[in-house]
């Protein structure tokens, strides 16, 4: 793998589209805390502090996917219920998913419940049917997959045994998406893999493949032994085996094994890891890497969601920041997460170095953006930038910005050698940013008024200043874009 092929490929994701078909459900996290046990039985009396509800299954995988950075439609069923109505609000919650859900009123929507204390999941309840479909739900199912399987460049089918992926369905699918190309890979939760025979990738984790191959996969050669009489049935082209602190391994038909190494460096939740590494793995495939690239890179994802509690999500910008050390990229691993950010700016305090923070689109980088940059690095000793995200700017300027994604953005950005550091907001205004580093001087261009600059009244009254930067006229991207567009005479 060349060393900066990850980075790559998540410059390429933007472009792509992925249809997720699998069982969608609700997650609900209910977490308190245990400081004594029941009189009325032995077991933990658990003081409930807050209840997070999360799209979960098939809808995370799409959560995913959407974070990262590309499209998603997603086709599952769910109840005519209020935890339905939850479930498509926390789904609408990521604006670049295209729920596709079928009701079906002879059964709820799927919840799992988990009870957390102190972090350590105490019990799980579930409220669910796994029955099969009737033929009617199953024909609707195939009828949306297939009209959304045109438009997509990789297909997820992420099943969690709660009836969706029937036989007849899994089989319907993987023969449409082999004939029109389009690459397959599944989650499995069947204890019979052959059941996703024709698929282009299966990712069972350990437990999983035990399951189906009937003995202990505990080392690497055990694990490949396991494998391979599926790949020689013609089961799939490859296995992606997911083994939790022992990483991936990656064993295909037409090359050696893989074994990757966790790259998780601490964990506080599994719950929903395998949705994360089903994603990015598409991801990768869909933008052109080989098996063991997008596996590398799905690695990576799982290793960063395993940190975070609850059904999580990674985001382009996490990726980024965990894989600067491993590229060459331009920009010296300049882009960072809020809290990576913090970190480093109470660094500089430390050192007594005065922050100064500027923001914006930076679509089609100009002199004007330079010229500005660089008079807000002669205001103090380190410079931050706010980075709007794609979808803030969709919303901001609208469905044809930005012309470059996120990630190429802040890659350019970060080469510059008047800023120190880049952090990707994806709200409309960099106020919790401002709030959250609380910056020594705030710079806009000269085109605002003290009064008009968000954040400012803030800084002041921490003791900062505002500075409005001098302006270089005619440099605009607006006006680049409609220059470059309009006819030539």
């Amino acid at each position: 793998m060349q060393q900066n092929e990850l980075v790559e490929i998540l410059d390429r994701v933007h472009a792509v589209r992925v249809l997720v078909l699998g069982d969608v459900m609700l997650d609900r996290f209910v977490y308190g805390t245990v400081g004594r046990v029941s009189p009325e039985a032995p077991i933990p009396v658990l003081e409930v502090d807050r209840a997070v509800d999360s799209a979960g299954g098939a809808a995370n995988v799409a959560r995913n996917v959407a974070s990262i950075g590309a499209n998603v439609t997603l086709v599952g069923v769910m109840g005519d219920d209020a935890w339905g109505a939850d479930l498509k609000k926390q789904i609408a919650t990521s604006p670049n998913i295209d729920a596709q859900l079928i009701v079906d009123l002879s059964r709820p929507t799927t919840v799992k419940t988990r009870f957390v204390a102190n972090g350590q999941q105490m019990l799980r309840a579930d409220r669910e049917m796994r029955s099969v479909f009737s033929d009617e739900v199953e024909e609707r199912i195939l009828r949306q997959f297939s009209a959304s399987l045109r438009h997509a460049d990789v297909v997820i089918l992420s099943d969690y045994a709660k009836g969706v992926l029937s036989d007849h369905v899994t089989q319907e699918a993987i023969r449409e998406a082999r004939k029109y190309g389009k690459p397959l890979i599944v989650d499995p939760k069947a204890k019979d893999l052959r059941k996703y025979t024709g698929a282009t990738v299966v990712k069972p984790n350990r437990s999983e493949l035990q399951a189906a191959c009937g003995f202990d996969c505990g080392t690497d050669q055990l694990v490949e032994a396991a494998v391979r009489p599926y790949l020689d049935a013609g089961v799939c082209d490859a296995m992606v085996v997911t083994r939790g602190k022992d990483g991936m391994s990656v064993v295909s038909r037409d090359r050696p094994a893989m074994h990757l190494r966790t790259m998780a460096r601490q964990v506080f939740d599994v719950s929903g890891a395998g949705d994360t590494a089903v994603a990015a793995m598409a991801l990768g495939l869909a933008a052109g890497a080989d098996i063991v690239a997008a596996s590398t890179l799905a690695n990576w994802a799982a290793g960063i969601v395993v940190g975070k509690l609850g059904t999580a999500v990674v985001t382009a910008p996490e990726l980024i920041e965990q894989l600067s050390p491993l590229t060459a990229r331009v920009g010296d691993s300049k882009i960072f997460t809020l809290p990576s950010v913090l970190k480093l700016t109470q660094t500089w305090r430390e050192q007594g170095a005065s922050i100064a923070f500027t923001n914006g689109c930076f679509d089609l980088l100009h002199p004007g953006h330079v010229s500005l940059l660089d008079q807000a690095k002669r205001s103090a000793d380190r410079l931050i930038v706010g980075l709007n995200s794609d979808d803030s700017i969709r919303r901001l300027k609208g469905p044809d910005r930005p012309i470059q994604n996120e990630i190429a953005r802040a890659t350019v950005l970060s080469s510059l050698k008047f800023v120190d550091a880049v952090v990707i907001f994806g709200e409309d205004t960099p106020i919790e940013l401002i709030h959250a580093l609380e910056p020594d001087v705030l710079v806009k261009g000269a085109d605002y008024t003290l009064q008009g600059v968000v954040g400012g009244d803030f800084v002041i009254g921490r003791g900062g200043r505002v500075m409005l930067a001098d302006l270089i006229q005619g440099q605009s991207t607006t006006s680049m874009v409609k220059r470059a567009a309009a006819p030539r005479v």
